[in-house]
């Protein structure tokens, strides 16, 4: 019976953390196009999407672990973060909203040359690790959210958030020349957008009771 209550409180934790990191992580950007130019060339794809599933995970983790390190100490803090997050959560849903009332495509073109190992993870790396984002995001956002977790959940939220990165850059970079197609196509941005933008506003609402139940 406990054990059966245990699963029934994680699975909602690994959705929580596959959800928000999903929606945070699938845009129109310059890494999303990265690995999909390799998956056209199929050089190096394996390691690019290790790469960059690897990097996801660490930023992850260390932001939900060093949050909730830093929020235990003062439950005023986590409220407050909590409610920020839920803010910034809206925002995001709404301009994931208006992105789909227009179109736009991911085009990463298969020409020019070819990129070395060396050359191929020091791009990813650049485009990963160099972008403020991914720290606003992954770091901060995916962090304070994570934190908000009893402890025996954490890491059930961390392998969904982790589990998604994995699964999205496996897509753009194995499936690219069977999903290259999809993604040249606005129309279906804009339906991939309206489902990301529902999603944030239902973790907002959700962030928002957290924090209002913990008063």
């Amino acid at each position: 019976m406990e054990s059966a209550a245990s699963a029934s409180l994680a699975f909602p934790a690994l959705v929580q953390g596959l959800a928000l990191s999903f929606g945070l992580i699938v845009a129109i950007g310059a890494q999303n196009a990265f690995v999909l130019r390799q998956g056209l060339r199929r050089e190096h794809v394996g390691s690019v999407v290790l790469f960059c599933a690897a990097a996801d995970a660490v930023l992850i983790a260390a932001g939900v672990m060093g949050m909730a390190q830093a929020l235990g100490k003062s439950p005023g803090l986590a409220r407050a973060l909590a409610l920020a997050g839920a803010a910034f959560l809206a925002v995001y849903g709404w301009q994931a909203l208006r992105r789909a009332r227009k179109l736009h495509r991911l085009d990463a073109s298969a020409a020019g040359s070819s990129l070395s190992l060396a050359a191929a993870m020091a791009q990813a790396a650049a485009f990963t690790l160099l972008n403020p984002h991914v720290y606003l995001d992954t770091v901060l956002l995916v962090g304070t959210i994570g934190a908000q977790q009893p402890a025996a959940l954490r890491g059930w939220f961390i392998a969904g958030a982790a589990g998604a990165s994995l699964a999205w850059f496996s897509l753009l970079g194995f499936g690219a020349r069977w999903m290259a197609p999809w993604f040249a196509r606005p129309r279906a941005w804009q339906v991939l957008d309206a489902l990301i933008g529902v999603t944030m506003f239902v973790l907002s609402g959700m962030l928002v009771q957290h924090a209002l139940a913990a008063m």
